[in-house]
């Protein structure tokens, strides 16, 4: 049984909108990426993310709505499965909240339109319009008028009434604005092209007639003009406002005007051809274009004498090849892109600057995993972690492509490093004086001494021989500052007590017994220490180490752990090694006021605690770091102490160590040091744990320096430095700006270079040139670092890194590209080229074989050291033999294959339309004999595929171009041949986006790991997602917990979760996803009140 969970989230822009959705007197910008919308409030720098939230589908259309009794404007949100409703703001919950329940408007007789779902509302705010399928318009009333008494239902829309229309391929349509006194009826214009290839506009209008009780009422679209004198190349239409009212007509190589009035039609020629791809609207006579090319243009109509109407069209600049435009206010405008970074531009006289970009990697064309958080081998690590992923993405296309590196964790940039300091055990932050508001000191201790590094204010290091009067001789356990001027250091046979300015012990303590100190923790008024394991001893800081309490513990056993925490100073917080548990004292007297047992394995003990606030307006939380690598979590009752809300999490396989890490909005964050080190920290409500990219960290502490604000020191068993850590986690996106189409990328960790396939596109003087490139780019520095042209009118299709045989038997590396040439004219021209190259010492490449096809090249893949390459119809292997490349075996594909997958002599086959083959090589069994594929599986249901890869013993993961995931297996196992060859869905579900890569990875999970992980996949919309499969033992507990979560979580709209993830495709549709579980899903689990998690 399969699970899936989200690693990034998508990223592509192709819906937004201003709306005063949040205050009546505040405009937002609403973007949808995908299934999530995005709320931003504007300022003068740009725009700021303030909320966002997850839709039950793929959002494909966004209005605004403005309701007569609603103070606010409504969201009106379209998905693609044809449902609809709409939002409004809570200011209570600060949430979105529905007012329209879904409507579902799927007709499985009608056609899916062509071009895209639109909607629209009329000018006067009275009816609304969707064009979900071909020759249908459906109308929904937004005020309620008919024959019934009573006022209309607030806040909702009517039912909706479809009405069809002549007009078949709709390019673009809009309503007109009325004019005053003359139009009474609302009109739809639509500029469509007709059967013979003709574009044509035509003016309907629109009658409506409410019905009676239960009745939706009926509409009619009817025809008032018609006119076919428009240019092939036309794409959009614009309504004109008063006083010019009219209609702007956007073409490839003029923009026209239609007079509302008069009919007359008036071109402006452009200087040069432009595709246009949206537009919006400034004010009532300026516009701004985006054309294909990322160019911004600005449209003015200019009203003269007499009513002449003229145009004036300037370019602006260069951005981001916009998707939607939005004109937010003084000047500035949102450009939302799928193909590119979205931006916030600012217009001003002399064109556009961009202010502000929001990283995109969509479309996610091709990816490979450069590691998985083990950067010291070429390998994986052995345990799986999300935030240590390193995935190297092709994303964006042509002028707005590139190469990104993508870790998705808790970065950390380093600032500075004091040197090669190596076995620290300890780091503290101190103050060199009271009159220093911030930290000027770092500590460091070792087994056998104390060093003292003090920092200027301009970030210079001086390290200290002498230090108020501080044992340096020793290591230390424990350093602060302390009320009154004073520093406490702790070591293991001291407690001292040293006045700051004159560096003299004021107080001191050591153990008559000669117990030594093991574990101590302290704020400003007390001190807990533990001597010889056994013995815990309270000390009044203000009282000159004045010991208060001191407690044996002969049941509870030996001090493992303790903690004083300064957010509740009353208590402290001990762990026992014998009895495995954890205790909460009372500070003065040592009472136990709590006990809980943590772990029945006894070897399984607290190693490390805290108490502190990690969430805002909740109680405080206890972290427990065991022994075997499990980070335990409870909620402290601040009154009574009682502890709730436990919850585990695995972090590695051996214990953390904690370190608190103030935030400046006075709550805390909790640096985990392990084998994965871990920030924890709250958002939303709850606590999330997000990997540090900090390799090899043995300790750290914050130190929040006039030099370095807001920067922790780290050690790591090699030096000491001073580095920034980020309070969450973020994606951190490292850029190769290619310029082009990055359609394909390989990565060979022996190079340490990337091997990608490009297509350039430029315009000149009105003609498009394509041209495609295989590059090397280094790793390390990402950039490029040669280059070889293909022909002009060839294409890079695939792209690997291979060991090849080269015919001497010996393995090589080699990278391998398959190309198709676009020229497909006449039946004996070559249709594509495999080339295999090699890697200079000089790190330059060169071609060492190449070879013609008949097909084109869509996927390439190495079995037993020879290349298996998908031709068109043919899956085809060939062997190396340098310069040249020898056919070995083919097999003939249902259509057209387009990716391969391989495991052991296994190479499974995704085709364009017959879903999924399965097909063995073997080798010649005797001497002149010859090599074979002959197919052992097939999926025989028709779907889309566009990738494949193998997850398990007999077992495949494929991805289809209507945005399912199915998993098969096959039936090795059945009783007849038929039934062997069958390839079963053991698992689908509805992702909502379209797959374009799907790369394997292979980790070691451990004994007590729930979910397998098995690969990363990459979107379209810029998603990457992990498949991973769920161990037996915990497959029925998931499902059933996935049920009860999905009946008590409402989502936007009301949607049901198995309405949205349940599977469809254009043959078959299910009721909910299949042995599949939704990980986004089962983490709202941690969201829910102890109440709803207890049922």
């Amino acid at each position: 049984m399969a699970y899936l969970a989200p690693i990034h989230r998508p990223s592509s822009v192709r819906h937004a909108l201003k709306i005063r959705l949040v205050r009546p007197d505040e405009e937002s910008l609403v973007v949808a990426k995908a299934n999530r919308l995005e709320i931003y409030a504007q300022h003068n720098d740009g725009i700021t993310l303030s909320h966002t939230k997850a839709i039950y589908g793929k959002v494909t259309m966004l209005e605004r709505l403005q309701f007569a009794r609603s103070p606010t404007e409504h969201l009106f949100v379209g998905t693609d499965r044809f449902m609809y409703f709409t939002l409004s703001w809570d200011n209570e919950s600060q949430q979105l909240q529905t007012q329209k329940t879904y409507v579902d408007q799927a007709d499985k007789i009608s056609r899916d339109s062509q071009t895209q779902d639109r909607c629209y509302v009329d000018p006067t705010k009275q009816y609304m319009a969707l064009q979900l399928y071909d020759g249908i318009v459906t109308i929904l009333p937004l005020i309620g008028k008919g024959k019934k008494k009573g006022p209309s239902e607030p806040f909702n829309l009517g039912e909706p009434v479809p009405t069809r229309i002549m007009e078949f391929f709709v390019r673009s349509s809009c309503f007109l604005y009325p004019r005053e006194n003359v139009d009474i009826e609302p009109r739809l214009a639509v500029l469509y092209e007709d059967n013979h290839q003709k574009v044509c506009l035509s003016v309907k209008r629109l009658d409506y007639s409410p019905g009676g009780a239960g009745d939706p009422g009926s509409a009619s679209l009817d025809n008032l003009t018609a006119r076919e004198d428009l240019e092939l190349g036309a794409s959009h239409l614009i309504p004109v406002p008063g006083p010019a009212y009219g209609l702007l007509v956007l073409t490839e190589t003029a923009v026209a005007y239609i007079d509302d009035a008069t009919g007359k039609l008036t071109n402006k020629p452009l200087d040069e051809p432009a595709i246009f791809v949206t537009w919006a609207p400034i004010d009532a006579q300026r516009w701004l274009l985006a054309d294909d090319y990322g160019r911004l243009f600005l449209l003015m109509l200019v009203i003269g004498d007499h009513g002449a109407k003229t145009f004036e069209i300037h370019i602006l600049g260069t951005t981001s090849r916009a998707s939607v435009l939005v004109y937010l206010d003084n000047g500035l405008a949102f450009v939302g892109s799928h193909q590119g970074d979205s931006q916030v531009i600012k217009i001003h006289e002399g064109g556009i600057s961009i202010i502000q970009n929001l990283p995109n990697v969509a479309p996610i064309l091709d990816f490979t995993v450069m590691d998985m958080g083990n950067r010291s081998g070429e390998g994986h690590s052995n345990e799986y972690s999300s935030g240590q992923a390193r995935i190297v993405t092709g994303s964006g296309a042509f002028q707005d492509g590139s190469l990104r590196s993508i870790r998705s964790g808790v970065g950390m940039e380093e600032q500075g490093l004091l040197g090669e300091i190596d076995h620290v055990s300890d780091l503290f932050p101190l103050r060199s004086s009271s009159a220093k508001a911030q930290s000027d000191v770092v500590a460091a201790s070792f087994v056998d001494e104390t060093r003292i590094f003090q920092f200027s204010a301009d970030g210079e290091v001086e390290e200290q021989e002498e230090f108020m009067g501080m044992s340096l001789s020793e290591g230390s356990l424990w350093l602060s500052n302390i009320t009154d001027n004073r520093l406490l250091q702790i070591t293991s046979s001291t407690v001292r007590i040293l006045d700051s300015d004159s560096g003299m012990s004021t107080a001191e303590w050591s153990s008559q017994d000669a117990d030594s100190i093991t574990v101590a923790s302290a704020t400003d008024m007390y001190l807990v220490i533990s001597t010889g394991g056994s013995e815990a001893i309270v000390f009044d800081l203000n009282k000159d180490l004045d010991i208060t309490a001191r407690r044996r513990f002969p049941e509870e056993g030996q001090i493992s752990c303790i903690h004083v925490p300064s957010t509740t100073p009353n208590i402290c917080v001990v762990g026992f090694w014998q009895t495995a548990s954890v205790a909460i004292l009372d500070i003065k007297s040592l009472g136990t006021l709590r006990k809980v047992v943590m772990s029945d394995d006894l070897v399984n003990v607290p190693r490390s605690i805290v108490i502190t606030q990690i969430i805002a307006e909740e109680p405080p939380t206890l972290l427990v770091a065991m022994a075997n690598g499990e980070v335990v979590t409870f909620s402290v009752n601040p009154t009574s102490f009682d502890l709730s809300s436990r919850k585990a999490t695995i972090l590695g396989t051996q214990a953390a160590i904690f370190k608190i890490l103030p935030r400046s909005d006075g709550l805390s964050n909790v640096f985990a040091i392990c084998e994965h080190s871990s920030l924890i920290y709250g958002s939303e409500g709850r606590i999330l744990y997000s990997a540090v990219t900090a390799e090899d960290a043995s300790c750290i502490c914050p130190f929040d320096s006039e030099a370095y604000p807001g920067a922790i020191a780290i050690a790591t068993p090699k030096d000491l430095r001073i580095a920034l850590v980020d309070t969450e986690r973020t994606t951190h996106v490292q850029t190769l700006k290619v310029n082009a189409t990055v359609r394909r990328v390989a990565y060979s960790p022996k190079l340490k270079a990337f091997g990608i396939g490009t297509i350039y596109r430029e315009l000149k003087t009105g003609y498009e040139m394509i041209q495609s490139h295989f590059k090397l780019a280094d790793e390390v520095m990402f950039k490029e670092l040669d280059s070889y042209t293909l022909y002009s009118d060839e294409l890079v299709e695939s792209c690997i890194r291979a060991d090849l045989r080269d015919g001497s038997g010996e393995l090589v590396e080699r990278f391998v590209v398959g190309t198709a040439f676009m020229d497909l004219g006449g039946q004996d021209l070559v249709r594509g080229r495999i080339m295999v190259f090699a890697v200079t010492q000089e790190r330059k490449i060169k071609v060492v074989s190449e070879l013609a096809t008949m097909g084109a090249c869509r996927a390439l893949d190495v079995i037993d050291g020879n290349i298996v390459a998908a031709l068109v119809k043919t899956v085809v292997i060939y062997s190396l033999n340098s310069p040249n490349l020898t056919k070995l075996a083919t097999y003939r594909t249902s259509t057209a294959p387009i990716a391969l997958s391989i495991f052991g002599n296994e190479i499974a086959v995704a085709d364009l339309m017959k879903s999924v083959s399965v097909i063995q090589y073997s080798h010649p069994t005797h001497p002149g004999g010859s090599h074979s594929l002959v197919e052992v599986a097939r999926h025989f249901q028709t779907a889309w595929a566009t990738a494949v890869v193998h997850v398990d013993d007999h077992t495949w993961l494929e991805s289809d171009a209507e945005g399912n995931l199915m998993v098969l297996k096959q039936n090795v196992a059945g009783v007849t041949a038929d039934d062997r060859r069958r390839l079963e869905v053991v698992s689908e579900i509805r992702l909502g986006e379209m797959v374009n890569r799907i790369r394997c990875v292979d980790v070691e999970g451990s004994s007590a790991a729930v979910v397998v992980p098995r690969a990363f996949m990459g979107t379209v919309d810029g998603s990457i997602y992990l498949f991973a499969l769920i161990v037996p033992s915990k497959q029925d507990l998931l499902m059933r917990l996935q049920q009860a979560i999905a009946a008590r979580v409402q989502s936007p709209g009301n949607v049901p979760f198995n309405t949205y993830r349940a599977f469809k495709n254009g043959v078959r549709e299910a009721e909910e996803p299949f042995r599949f579980v939704d990980g986004e899903l089962i983490e709202k689990f941690l969201d829910c009140p102890t109440t709803t998690q207890e049922e």
